[in-house]
């Protein structure tokens, strides 16, 4: 799993993460998403905003979400987020964790469009959040990394193929949580 995934503490600074996280929380219309889970429809438990470049439309528990205009603090923090990476990306979803019960289950972003080895880059800011890792073979064989304001998530490789990864409920969380997952969608 350590290939997989690699961790860069305060990717960005603190007064420039606070600054994008004030705009995104006031700028972006939020929404709870209808999602297929189980067989029936249920909200999920988050708010979201999908974003990219026309035509990258993302299907994705059942539901088709076409993509927001770019953010322009969004847009402009791309190609450096792009030169860390090694990657390109065309989209972005964007997860705002209200609180600690807020959260995102078990699941792998395998997805067609995202092609068979995708780069997924999660961006962190705002509250401290546990992120875990597991095997899909062996649920037993998990990672957690606490991912904190600013801090940058990179998982590439046979990840998504091999393992599924959730952020779950956090009682002791104190305060928001923006989450930008950065991805390219293929036609």
């Amino acid at each position: 799993m350590h290939g997989w995934v690699s961790h860069s503490a305060a990717f960005l600074p603190g007064d420039e993460s606070a600054l994008l996280l004030r705009r995104l929380q006031e700028d972006i219309a939020w929404r709870v998403h209808r999602i297929r889970m189980f067989g029936r429809w249920v909200d999920s438990p988050r708010l979201s905003c999908w974003m990219g470049d026309a035509g990258a439309r993302y299907r994705y528990s059942g539901a088709l979400f076409e993509p927001e205009p770019w953010h322009p603090a969004i847009h402009a923090l791309l190609p450096r987020l792009e030169d860390r990476c090694g990657a390109r990306f065309n989209s972005v979803l964007i997860n705002r964790y209200r609180s600690g019960g807020d959260y995102m289950g078990w699941h792998s972003d395998d997805e067609p469009e995202l092609g068979p080895s995708p780069v997924i880059a999660s961006l962190s800011l705002g509250a401290d959040r546990r992120f875990l890792l597991r095997l899909k073979r062996d649920h037993a064989e998990k990672q957690e990394w606490r991912l904190r304001d600013g801090d940058l998530l990179v998982m590439r490789g046979e990840c998504q193929r091999e393992a599924q990864h959730a952020l779950p409920k956090m009682a002791a969380a104190s305060g928001e949580r923006v989450n930008l997952t950065f991805r390219w969608i293929g036609p």
